[in-house]
């Protein structure tokens, strides 16, 4: 195939400058699949809302030191555009156990010192809920994460924080990716980390944020008396998966009085190869197999799983027949809510929980209960974040939860995103607490749960399309879908139709009203008993997401439910879908 122009040029450049590695360049000498050198070369990697996540290796559309220096000369140049002390004040850098996250973390700070911008680099891998808080506690301008979360070996990643300890506000992001595309040279210096160090332009930081990260997590507890006298009682097996989960999550549960963690070996030491799993990723029940067999063995009530930059937490409790449940990101979030709902003797009259659009419709249901405001925000945990800056400055409104349905909880205002670490406390401690208050396991509450406010059972599928033509792909299918107009998705009826890109909603009876949300590329089917479908395409990678959300009277209506519904709507899309890998 003949190489368009821009890749041409970028072989080019990529080869034959001296800027680049010899390694480099015998990467790309050496791949003979003229689609792979295009793949790599045609495009740069997008810097998207939270970041840059892609696959590791030489090119453009790939991620290596350079397009980290370039990334982070227009997170430099969008700090200098902003005018005032945030050079002075720098930026925190972080990172977890992926390959070449160190080395990624080490040149984000060599560019920014380079650009009189202080950075204040963490000694070894850290927790991205650290990161978060370690931007507020330090009074730094931003913050930078090297990670790419539970993806596969292959990826890795480069998360940008602003000043309020959150993701990036899409003005932010907008400005940094700017700033990246005007700058044309890929050739981004860097000035030799001793000078930059001596200049004060570059700072090791450590057990200092540790501690107080630690205590602002212990702060957060609900029952430390139980804990501290009882703690012992419960028996817990904790999995890092090879990251960066395993020193905080450990020094938290034994700060709070849970002495009875065993922490699977396998998994303990961080590995940036994740070899005794294929995707670290909580979510999936096969990341679970290791500390199932020692929670066998130990006798444990509760698994405990982090991922690789520990701010996602998956749980398992026992079955009353002893086998495990794998609760899925809406279960245990709303197990979490009830149990931080429950535990408060007086609730702020203007308390409020926070979740994405497309977590469980339960999680309304239970704050309604208890007389707490349900705000839905887009999809991505900085919206969450954004709530509670927004609440902070108004006066108006008290965070008391905040959850996504992708594993990611958080309670307290020390941290402006998900956080695993405290989350396992949380968890470790909800299910002592019930034990020993209630004589219930979490399995038991839950199923109590469903009872009280309704069996609402939720569901996830993703499909995946080709780099090469997968966005045409996907516009497709989301036109089509915007066409969908039928009244009933497998016997249950459709109240209405809303667009979030178009800022409307459907009724049922034709009537359309406008939506007070942000515009984005998301629809949703919501159905009569207040579930929902929704599709969503990733703004990272060639993929789209749909969720479902079906409620029934008992379990077995609502499971037949949600499969008739989830048949049914795929029915018309098959042909589509079917051209997915």
């Amino acid at each position: 195939m003949a190489y368009t122009e821009r890749t041409r040029e970028n072989l080019r450049l990529w080869t034959e400058d001296d800027y680049f590695s010899s390694e480099t360049r015998t990467e790309l000498l050496n791949i003979t699949d003229p689609r792979e050198i295009e793949d790599r070369l045609a495009r740069d990697l997008e810097f998207g809302t939270g970041g840059m996540r892609g696959k590791l290796g030489a090119g453009t559309n790939r991620m290596n030191i350079y397009v980290v220096r370039k990334l982070t000369q227009g997170l430099a140049d969008a700090i200098k555009a902003e005018g005032g002390d945030g050079a002075r004040r720098g930026v925190v850098i972080a990172c977890d156990s992926r390959r070449f996250s160190p080395e990624f973390a080490r040149e984000t700070a060599l560019v920014l010192g380079t650009n009189g911008i202080r950075a204040f680099c963490f000694e070894t891998l850290r927790p991205t809920p650290e990161l978060s808080f370690a931007v507020r506690y330090l009074g730094a301008a931003a913050g930078v994460m090297v990670t790419a979360s539970h993806n596969p070996k292959n990826y890795n990643g480069y998360k940008v924080y602003w000043a309020d300890g959150a993701q990036l506000a899409p003005d932010k992001a907008e400005a940094i990716a700017a700033a990246i595309a005007k700058r044309e040279d890929w050739r981004v210096p860097a000035r030799p980390e001793a000078e930059l160090r001596a200049d004060g332009l570059l700072t090791t930081v450590g057990a200092e944020i540790d501690a107080a990260y630690l205590a602002a997590v212990q702060a957060q507890m609900l029952q430390p008396e139980l804990t501290t006298a009882r703690g012992g009682e419960l028996r817990v097996v904790f999995t890092p998966l090879h990251g960066a989960g395993a020193v905080p999550v450990q020094r938290i549960l034994a700060q709070i009085g849970f002495t009875h963690v065993f922490t699977v070996p396998e998994q303990e030491q961080p590995d940036g190869d994740f070899p005794t799993v294929s995707v670290p990723n909580p979510e999936e029940k096969e990341a679970f197999a290791l500390a199932r067999r020692y929670g066998d063995a130990q006798g444990a009530e509760l698994l405990l799983a982090t991922d690789p930059d520990s701010d996602r937490l998956g749980v398992c409790g026992r079955e009353p027949d002893g086998a495990w449940r794998h609760f899925t990101g809406n279960q245990a979030g709303v197990l979490l809510e009830y149990y931080i709902l429950n535990s408060h003797s007086a609730l702020p009259p203007d308390s409020r929980v926070v979740k994405s659009v497309v977590s469980t419709a339960l999680a309304g249901k239970i704050a309604e209960s208890f007389g707490v405001t349900c705000t839905e925000v887009p999809v991505g945990f900085k919206f969450i974040g954004e709530q509670i800056h927004a609440m902070e400055q108004s006066g108006q409104g008290t965070f008391i939860f905040g959850f996504e349905e992708s594993l990611g909880y958080l309670t307290g205002t020390y941290a402006r995103d998900k956080d695993a670490v405290l989350a396992a406390a949380l968890m470790a401690e909800a299910a002592l607490f019930f034990r020993l208050r209630t004589g219930k396991s979490l399995v038991d509450v839950l199923e109590e749960i469903y009872v009280k406010w309704g069996y609402f059972l939720d569901d996830q599928v993703a499909y995946s399309f080709t780099d090469f033509d997968g966005a045409a792909q996907m516009e497709a299918i989301m036109s089509a879908l915007r066409g969908d107009a039928r009244p009933v998705l497998g016997g249950t009826a459709v109240s209405s139709r809303e667009d979030f890109a178009a800022g409307e909603s459907r009724a049922a009876d034709g009537k359309v009203s406008r939506l007070d949300f942000p515009s984005m590329n998301l629809l949703r089917f919501s159905l009569a008993g207040g579930g929902f479908v929704m599709a969503r395409p990733s703004g990272t990678e060639p993929k789209i997401r749909f969720y479902f959300c079906v409620s029934g009277a008992n379990r077995a209506e609502a499971e037949n439910a949600l499969a008739a519904v989830r048949g049914d709507f795929f029915r018309p899309y098959a042909e589509m879908l079917n051209s997915s890998k």
